[in-house]
């Protein structure tokens, strides 16, 4: 894998922690969002190995999550956006760090950017495995009613595709699904 690239640093501090170093065994939690008529957490776990390149994301910030935050073996939460009702449904874990999203250079992708550069990219993803359902969903209503969870970024900013978890956010969802 080449070395992750150094972007711009992260905007306002809000999420230092995100990037800051790691302690030896650290690890940090994520959520991802798909809809589930796009990509499902049921298509997820019909994947051989249970495990798919976490594409497609056009997003500054999210690509940096990605990219620069993510690392090998973190928990993620699977989110179905776009779902009647959107819903926390499951749980992966990060089993390749950040590469060059590939989909950014095909012409045939939707997530095709004509700006991309294959020798400076712009675009990463992830891989991801699917490691278990959650007992139940967690519709999005149950989440903000948890006040646990104020401050969780799907809750306080919504639209990114991947975004941190606290670990006490990451421990009250548990909790909430008796997981």
């Amino acid at each position: 894998m080449p070395p992750k690239k150094p972007g711009p640093a992260p905007a306002g501090g809000a999420w230092d922690w995100v990037f800051a170093p790691r302690r030896k065994g650290e690890k940090r939690f994520w959520l991802v969002k798909s809809e589930p008529d796009v990509f499902s957490f049921d298509d997820l776990m019909r994947r051989p190995d249970r495990t798919t390149p976490w594409d497609g994301v056009r997003n500054f910030t999210a690509r940096n999550f990605l990219r620069d935050g993510m690392t090998l073996g973190d928990p993620v939460l699977f989110y179905h956006s776009n779902a009647s009702p959107p819903a926390i449904v499951g749980v992966c874990e990060v089993v390749r760090e950040a590469y060059p999203d590939s989909t950014a250079l095909d012409r045939n992708d939707p997530h095709f950017d004509p700006d991309s550069d294959p020798k400076d990219p712009s675009w990463f993803m992830v891989d991801l495995k699917a490691v278990r359902a959650l007992p139940r969903p967690l519709p999005l209503p149950e989440l903000r009613a948890n006040p646990a969870l104020a401050g969780m970024a799907l809750l306080r900013i919504g639209r990114l595709s991947v975004s941190p978890l606290r670990r006490e956010e990451w421990d009250a969802v548990m909790s909430m699904a008796k997981a």
